[in-house]
């Protein structure tokens, strides 16, 4: 079978909805794993990036930023566009896209060829995000199997957490234009085993240009404040953020009186949704931004090759890989909510720990601090994902995970934003690493006292019992559905 294969509207070997569930699993874990890849690896790259293309502290915000914001702003529509063409073709446009882009990132002759190509990057990665855990939805029908195959995709992002400071640190050896090409044989892996995979349904479901062009603009907006607020000038900042409130009411809006809405307010309404979105956003926010935090100081204020910076991530980012595939039996045993809200109130302590150490701290000590932090971030977030999955109905899943993933991007675009601009300062660095990390973790503690309001769910199967697995909620609002079609 060709790789193209699955580009094909009709005919041929992979025609009708049979498939095998493997290869859809298999795709999406790969998928979410070059897109966690390149959301971390290119951190520990940055005082490299900086020292061949140039700019300052606000370019290598962009850098990150640019793929982030791209990535949350286009997963509302992802999740649509999931629906509408179906989330197999979907998924493979979007890999298409970001392989093509991670090529482009690569050869970069400057920094704004590079901010550029990452954006489209994060394009890509915004169309493969939700529709991966559609592919999955759809691979798995039972919710108990589902919930481990959740956990097994959650794996592809726990091993990129884990190789990308490294790999970005090692990368450098040779160029940091080799951490985007990287991306390019796991990709063509990905359509092969994509090409497998059963033909999805998809549904008519109108595009929201109103509600998409309003959400790109007030993410933008915001985050361009967030950055710039340390070098740009005053009116700039106040503009973009009166930009940023503007573009928010006229998506609201859209939302609630557009005869076709992009996120049903319906949906925002359920207590699994918000708290999972909120789980997710401080997640992102304390993860990214303290890996982001870091590789800079210890690059720029300790002396430390980029390497070595890496090297200091392992321990925790290692441990995270064991810790996902043991959170979903935990949830199983003692249902979601348990390791939602240690897994937050762990990442909480951690953060706080860094944050009130003794500016001698050895790197070898710090890298030991980390270590609640990656035990707390894997053992709440397949959890929070597999309840989000199980809590919506199946022709809502796409919306419902774009909606997920556009919070979790939201949270790691504005910590780099905001911690960047604490940091910019190179003479008042510890204390701006010291406050983003108090931020963080008064995030996760915010998060964690949240899931505390989760539904209680019975304690998983015993020997010979089946899982007790909450009811999936009625309809939130209906998806006009006309016709499925497998694609």
């Amino acid at each position: 079978m060709s790789l193209p294969a699955f580009f094909a509207p009709r005919g041929g070997a992979a025609t009708g909805r049979r498939g095998h569930p493997g290869a859809a699993l298999a795709a999406a874990l790969l998928g979410f794993f070059v897109i966690t890849l390149d959301a971390l690896v290119v951190n520990v790259a940055l005082p490299a990036i900086r020292t061949d293309l140039g700019g300052g502290i606000t370019g290598l915000q962009w850098v990150v930023d640019g793929y982030t914001l791209m990535f949350a702003a286009l997963l509302l529509s992802a999740g649509s566009l999931s629906d509408r063409i179906g989330a197999r073709r979907a998924f493979g446009l979007g890999l298409v896209l970001f392989v093509a882009a991670s090529a482009a990132c690569g050869l970069a002759p400057n920094l704004a060829s590079l901010i550029a190509a990452r954006l489209v990057q994060g394009a890509g990665a915004a169309a493969m995000m939700p529709t991966s855990l559609a592919l999955i939805r759809e691979a798995y029908t039972d919710p108990v199997k589902r919930g481990r195959a959740v956990a097994l995709w959650a794996v592809g992002g726990a091993v990129a957490s884990a190789a990308g400071p490294v790999a970005g640190g090692a990368a450098t050896l040779i160029s940091w234009r080799v951490i985007f090409f990287i991306n390019l044989p796991v990709g063509m892996v990905a359509l092969a085993l994509l090409a497998f995979a059963a033909r999805s349904p998809h549904r008519l479901v109108p595009f929201d240009a109103v509600g998409q062009i309003s959400a790109v603009l007030a993410m933008g907006a915001l985050t361009f404040a967030a950055i710039e607020a340390g070098s740009a000038g005053l009116p700039q900042v106040w503009a973009a953020t009166l930009l940023t409130l503007a573009a928010a009411a006229v998506f609201v809006r859209a939302q609630a009186r557009g005869q076709h809405p992009m996120v049903p307010l319906a949906l925002l309404r359920h207590r699994t949704v918000v708290i999972a979105c909120g789980a997710g956003f401080a997640f992102m926010a304390a993860f990214y931004g303290m890996v982001f935090v870091f590789s800079i100081y210890l690059q720029q204020q300790r002396g430390l090759s980029a390497p070595a910076t890496g090297l200091a991530f392992v321990p925790m980012t290692v441990l995270s890989a064991f810790i996902n595939p043991l959170s979903a039996r935990a949830a199983e045993r003692y249902g979601p909510r348990v390791p939602i809200v240690c897994g937050m109130f762990l990442m909480s302590g951690g953060l706080l720990l860094l944050a009130l150490v003794p500016a001698g701290t050895p790197t070898w000590a710090l890298a030991l601090l980390m270590l609640p932090v990656g035990m707390g971030g894997p053992l709440a977030m397949p959890p929070t994902t597999a309840l989000l999955v199980n809590s919506v109905p199946a022709q809502q899943t796409g919306t419902a995970s774009g909606v997920f993933n556009t919070s979790r991007q939201l949270g790691g675009a504005l910590a780099v934003a905001v911690f960047g601009s604490l940091i910019a300062d190179q003479t008042h660095v510890l204390p701006g690493l010291r406050l983003s990390l108090l931020l963080a973790a008064l995030t996760t503690l915010a998060a964690g006292t949240a899931g505390l309001y989760l539904r209680a769910a019975p304690a998983g199967p015993r020997t010979g019992e089946t899982a007790a697995i909450p009811a999936p909620a009625p309809p939130l609002t209906e998806t006009r559905c006309e016709k499925e079609t497998p694609r």
